[in-house]
C-alpha cells in the first residue's frame, strides 16, 4: 500500500500542466518586486538629489516661533483692587481703563498736601507783611536820623552864638560895663546850648543804632520770605506727587492689543511693580528662528525667507532676514553655561535670528499669535 501511494504522488507531481503554472507564478512575483524596488529607489534618488540641491541654496530650521510685543500691566502704587473692567482675551485700545484701585487713601493724602500748601502760602503772606513793616521802620529810622542831623546843626549854631555872646560879656564884665547877673545869664545860655548839642548827638547815635537793628530785622524778614517761597515750592511738589499717585489708581492700556488671562480679582491687594497680566500689542508680529551656528556661514540680512506656520500648513508666508542676535540663546539663559567649571562637552549653539514678514497686510499675518511654531526656509541666493 505504501508503494502505491508514493507512485501516485510521483505521478501527480510530474504532471506537465501543473509544473508550468508553478514556474510562471514566481517569475511574475519577481518582476513586480523588481519593478516596485526600482521605482522606490528612483524616487528616493530623485528626492535625495533634490534635497541635496536645495540644501546648497537654502538653510532651514523648525526651531522657530512667532513673536510679538507683550506689555505687562504693572501698578505703580500699592493698593486694593476695587474694580476690574476687562476680561480674558478682550481687545482693548490705548488708554482704555483696565482696572481701578481704591483711591481713598490717595485722596486723603492729596487733601493733606493741599492744606499744607495753603499754610505755606499764608506763611509767605505773613513774611511779606513783616518785611513791609520792617522796611517802613527802616525808612522812619532814616528820617529820624535826618531830623537829628538838622537839629544838631541848629544846636551847633546856637552854641556858636552863645559862645560869641559869652566872649563879649566876659570882656564887658572886666570893665564893669554889665552886671554880674547879665554875665551869668549869658554863661548859662552858653552851657545850656552846649548840653543841648550833646543831647542831640547822643540821640542821633541811639537813632543810628536803632536804624541798624531795624535794618537787620528787615534783612531777617527778607530771608523768611525766601524760606517761605522754598516751602511753597516743596508743598507744591508734594501736591503734584499726590495728584500723580492718585492718577495711578486708574490703570490703563499702554497700547492697542489683546488682554491675556486676568489673574487678579476685585478686593485683592497688589504691590507696586507687581506684574498682574499682559497685553499683547496689536502692532506687528515677527519670527525668531534659532539656527545652528554651522548654518550661519552664508546667511545675511535681507535674504528672502519662506515661512510655514503649523496652524496654516497650506499657506506660504513671505519674509526676510532683518537682524542677528548679539549672542547665542544659551548666554541669555537663567543659568548660562560655564565650560571652565568642569569637563568640557562641545554642544552646537543656536543663534536667534529675527525674521519679519514682507507683506504685513496679509490677512493671515494678523491672525498669527506669539508662540506658534513655524518652519523657516532661508534662500541663500
Amino acid at each position: 500500500m505504501a508503494t502505491q501511494v508514493n507512485t501516485e504522488v510521483k505521478e501527480v507531481n510530474h504532471t506537465p500542466g501543473m509544473a508550468a503554472v508553478e514556474n510562471e507564478a514566481p517569475k511574475k512575483r519577481n518582476k513586480r518586486f523588481r519593478l516596485i524596488l526600482i521605482v522606490l529607489v528612483t524616487i528616493g534618488v530623485i528626492f535625495g538629489i533634490s534635497k541635496f540641491i536645495h540644501s546648497l541654496h537654502h538653510e532651514t530650521t523648525d526651531d522657530a516661533q512667532i513673536e510679538a510685543n507683550i506689555s505687562p500691566v504693572i501698578p505703580r502704587i500699592a493698593g486694593y483692587i476695587s474694580e476690574i473692567r476687562v476680561k480674558d482675551n478682550q481687545m482693548v485700545k490705548k488708554g482704555d481703563t483696565l482696572m481701578i484701585l481704591d483711591n481713598r487713601d490717595m485722596q486723603i493724602k492729596l487733601d493733606q498736601e493741599m492744606a499744607a500748601l495753603t499754610t505755606a502760602k499764608s506763611s509767605m503772606a505773613v513774611a511779606e507783611a513783616s518785611t513791609s513793616a520792617a522796611q517802613a521802620n527802616v525808612a522812619t529810622s532814616r528820617a529820624n536820623i535826618s531830623t537829628a542831623d538838622a537839629q544838631i546843626e541848629a544846636a551847633k549854631v546856637n552854641v556858636w552864638r552863645t559862645g560869641e555872646d559869652y566872649k563879649r560879656y566876659a570882656n564887658l564884665i572886666k570893665d564893669h560895663s554889665i552886671t554880674q547877673q547879665q554875665y551869668e545869664q549869658v554863661q548859662a545860655a552858653k552851657q545850656t546850648a552846649e548840653r543841648q548839642l550833646q543831647v542831640l548827638v547822643d540821640q542821633k547815635n541811639a537813632t543810628t543804632q536803632q536804624s541798624a537793628a531795624v535794618a537787620s530785622q528787615s534783612n531777617a524778614t527778607g530771608q523768611q520770605i525766601s524760606v517761605a517761597r522754598a516751602t511753597i515750592q516743596q508743598r507744591q511738589a508734594d501736591v503734584d506727587n499726590a495728584k500723580l499717585n492718585l492718577s495711578y489708581t486708574v490703570i490703563t492700556a499702554p497700547e492697542n492689543g489683546l488682554v491675556s488671562k486676568v489673574n487678579v480679582q476685585a478686593g485683592q491687594y497688589v504691590q507696586a511693580g507687581q506684574s498682574l497680566f499682559s497685553v499683547v500689542l496689536d502692532e506687528t508680529v515677527w519670527v525668531v528662528a534659532n539656527f545652528k551656528e554651522t548654518q550661519l556661514n552664508k546667511m545675511k540680512i535681507g535674504q528672502k525667507v519662506s515661512v510655514h506656520v503649523d496652524a496654516y500648513p497650506s499657506h506660504d508666508f513671505e519674509a526676510k532676514v532683518t537682524s542677528f542676535a548679539p549672542a547665542t540663546g544659551s548666554r541669555f539663559a537663567l543659568l548660562p553655561p560655564d565650560n571652565a567649571s568642569g569637563n568640557f562637552v562641545k554642544v552646537v549653539q543656536r543663534l536667534p535670528i529675527k525674521i519679519e514678514f514682507t507683506n504685513p497686510n496679509d490677512k493671515l499675518v494678523k491672525e498669527l499669535r506669539p508662540g506658534m511654531n513655524v518652519d523657516v526656509d532661508v534662500n541663500l541666493d
